[in-house]
């Protein structure tokens, strides 16, 4: 078994085939080929399904693609590391976040103190943000929703209260705000089952023992806000997250304490990695000037 089998593998598994591997790396199909032919003989094992000119990862391939996950991570990190002097005039970071909202102010920060750095940014909910952690995929997130898990190092950024939105037509559309109690027996639209957003809310109507009549379930914020446009249901809604509309006013649950909140997250044995230390400083450094979000965890 030789390093360049391991990275054939590596590469083919990671571009999903063959073509596209040799284009990444800049050797031809061929060789790859060769390589991982070589490596799959040497231990009897399969790690590709052929089919035409795809290729499809095998049960044994995809239990051997984690640990090559981390190595190559490994190495990227130390190559960036030997390369970049101190002043990080080289490196990559890759952010996940559950929402553009929560992330820009970092982002804008990093690359105003760090602007050679190269980020990439996906966005995707609090769990497969973890995920993509776990798989050393993203290096640094930001999340809604947080776990008691010593994998993880998590710092505490923001909360945001949470707003219901209706329609103009709605009875509610000239008040200034609403009290809990008057959701019992309204129609709502809710995000799925999962949502942070849908779980503080939830948690505030048990609370008051209160039981509205849930008109729809919607599985994106764009989704719900056009639902609340076309009179289906009140919305429900982080604040940082509403996007004004002429259709629709947002409306303060004014007597219960109902927030969503921003996290930053990574892997608790990569925190103090050189480019993910980096950011998460600039993301205590926004708290601490109180410009993380719209209101700012206390102590």
């Amino acid at each position: 078994m030789t390093y360049t089998q391991l990275k054939a593998f590596f590469a083919v598994a990671e571009a999903g085939g063959f073509n596209a591997a040799s284009r990444k790396l800049g050797i031809g199909q061929p060789t790859l080929s060769t390589e991982v032919r070589a490596l799959e003989q040497y231990f009897g094992v399969e790690l590709f399904h052929r089919r035409g000119r795809g290729v499809m990862l095998t049960d044994f391939g995809r239990q051997l693609l984690r640990p090559m996950q981390r190595m190559f991570a490994a190495e990227a990190e130390a190559i960036d590391l030997l390369k970049a002097s101190q002043d990080f005039r080289m490196g990559s970071l890759k952010v996940g976040a559950v929402g553009p909202y929560h992330v820009t102010e970092m982002l804008a920060a990093f690359k105003e103190s760090y602007p050679e750095i190269e980020v990439t940014v996906s966005i995707g909910n609090s769990q497969q943000m973890r995920d993509e952690l776990l798989e050393y995929r993203t290096d640094v997130a930001v999340l809604a929703h947080t776990q008691d898990d010593p994998r993880f190092f998590f710092l505490p950024y923001s909360r945001h209260p949470v707003v219901a939105m209706v329609n103009r037509d709605h009875p509610w559309s000239k008040r200034r705000s609403v009290h809990i109690e008057e959701f019992d027996g309204q129609r709502v639209v809710l995000r799925e089952v999962g949502s942070t957003t849908r779980l503080a809310f939830e948690h505030a109507l048990a609370a008051a023992n209160i039981k509205p009549r849930v008109a729809m379930e919607i599985g994106s914020r764009e989704a719900c806000r056009h639902a609340v446009i076309r009179g289906i249901g009140v919305g429900i809604v982080s604040e940082v997250e509403f996007v004004p509309h002429k259709l629709i006013n947002p409306l303060p649950i004014s007597n219960a304490e109902i927030f969503t909140y921003a996290h930053v997250a990574c892997l608790a044995e990569r925190r103090e990695s050189r480019l993910v230390s980096a950011f998460i400083t600039v993301a205590q450094q926004l708290v601490a000037r109180g410009q993380a979000g719209s209101r700012i965890i206390p102590g």
